[in-house]
């Protein structure tokens, strides 16, 4: 299996107008989630040895391993659109309930209110850690092929969790079904017809992430950004945000999926929209997904540069790369899912098989690249077997 790549075609990033951010957005995200006493900033790091050795000029890795000691990005979300669905229930504007205040709040006026998600790990972890800090009953379902330690991780903070015998999608749509029945509230990272506020402040819950590297980037402006896609929320609240904080200077952005579903590029490549259907199996747990959300299919299509589908062993040989760094670099512990961008860009900028490709991304040595770790070892088994043991290695014939 290869790296496939291709650009996008129909970019219209002159017509695009924000769907998600705008300043006042961005300030409420982040005063939401400046009132947790567990809230810090993630780390950006810039990899000069690994820099040198691909042959760019600047290559960073924001590592969301650190969030809220939950070792994944996904309680931005969560905890957001918890809260702005928690906040419409009593009535007020989030503004008006710091962390604090929307805990005694809940407690004294919600006891009654039960959440529930579909997961492929990282997002219900995030709702359950929610559920459990606010002391609301949390119920989780996971798709088929979900390992036992990231169910586990989501029992260990205190939610029912069963892991079904559906793909990520179809479990989406029968917790949607079943929730109806039993008056469950959704909080859930992907878009339907007539469910489209959950999804959309998950989104804007992201956003913390781009205010924390545009502060810490300060006047460098990177020239390219990979952004990884499952349903495409990260990537597209990313997207928009790079679009807001940079205008017309906004860097080319990249998106990567694992090949198995790679909607996004295989809706590029064929001028419409696919579904990638069937089991979808993937070492890239948080990237298994075919079905795009419709607010981030909106967004990605104006203003992505182009669509990497990228095999399994990518993704091992970018947690290998991180998890040996050259001198001088940090290590960086990263999942399945966090690292297949960086495993991507070291194989299209040193490999002559991709020397097409690399023309194509406009990748050479002054380019300034930003990636996102998304995930640290959300499954410990799965990242010893990768990193040391070599599971998922090179291709054939690489």
């Amino acid at each position: 299996m290869v790296i496939k790549g291709l650009i996008n075609s129909i970019k219209d990033m002159n017509s695009h107008t924000s769907e998600l951010i705008d300043d006042e957005v961005f300030a409420e995200v982040n005063a939401f989630h400046e009132s947790f006493i567990e809230y810090n900033k993630s780390t950006l790091s810039s990899l000069d040895g690994l820099a040198a050795h691909v042959g760019i000029d600047k290559f960073y890795i924001k590592d969301e391993s650190s969030r809220f000691n939950l070792n994944s990005f996904k309680v931005l979300g969560a905890s957001f659109a918890v809260g702005k669905a928690l906040a419409h229930e009593l009535g007020e504007p989030i503004g008006n309930l710091p962390f604090s205040v929307l805990k005694e709040r809940v407690k004294k006026e919600l006891p009654h209110i039960k959440l529930a998600a579909t997961t492929d790990g990282n997002h219900g972890r995030g709702v359950a850690w929610m559920g459990r800090q606010l002391g609301l009953p949390v119920v989780i379902y996971m798709p088929k092929g979900t390992t036992e330690a990231r169910l586990n991780h989501i029992k260990r903070e205190g939610a029912q969790a069963t892991i079904t015998e559906m793909n990520y999608d179809d479990t989406v749509r029968w917790v949607a079904k079943k929730a109806k029945g039993e008056n469950w509230l959704v909080i859930q990272d992907t878009a339907w017809e007539g469910y489209e506020d959950v999804p959309r402040w998950i989104m804007q819950g992201y956003s913390t992430i781009a205010r924390e590297f545009a502060s810490d980037l300060g006047d460098v402006i990177p020239t390219h950004v990979f952004l990884q896609a499952g349903v495409g929320a990260f990537a597209g609240v990313i997207a928009e945000a790079l679009r807001v904080l940079y205008k017309e200077k906004c860097p080319k952005i990249v998106i990567v999926e694992a090949d198995v579903a790679d909607c996004y590029y295989e809706s590029a490549k064929q001028g419409k929209d696919i579904v990638k259907t069937g089991d979808l199996y993937t070492i890239m747990a948080g990237l298994a997904c075919g079905e795009q959300n419709p607010l981030g299919n909106i967004i990605l299509k104006q203003l992505s540069h182009a669509f990497i589908s990228a095999p399994d062993w990518a993704a091992g040989n970018g947690m290998r790369i991180l998890a040996n760094p050259l001198p001088g670099d940090n290590r960086i512990i990263s999942g399945e899912s966090g690292a297949v961008s960086v495993g991507v860009i070291e194989r299209i900028m040193r490999s002559p098989d991709y020397s097409e490709l690399k023309s194509l991304l406009e990748l050479d040595e002054s380019s300034r690249v930003l990636t996102f770790s998304t995930e640290g070892d959300t499954d410990p088994q799965v990242y010893r077997d990768v990193v040391w043991f070599g599971r998922h290695g090179e291709p054939e014939g690489e």
